[in-house]
């Protein structure tokens, strides 16, 4: 039970610092384009 935790909180704070890096070398812009950009196609508008 304990391994489960420890291994949970390494994600977690793993996951925090992969977020961190990625909004400081402002990738949010260029996944969020991409993201739009697919919607559209699916939806038949671009």
């Amino acid at each position: 039970m304990e391994h489960t935790r420890k291994s949970g909180f390494f994600l977690l704070l793993l996951f925090v610092i992969f977020l961190v890096i990625g909004i400081n070398t402002e990738e949010v812009a260029a996944v969020w384009e991409k993201a739009v950009n697919i919607c559209l196609s699916c939806i038949g508008i671009e």
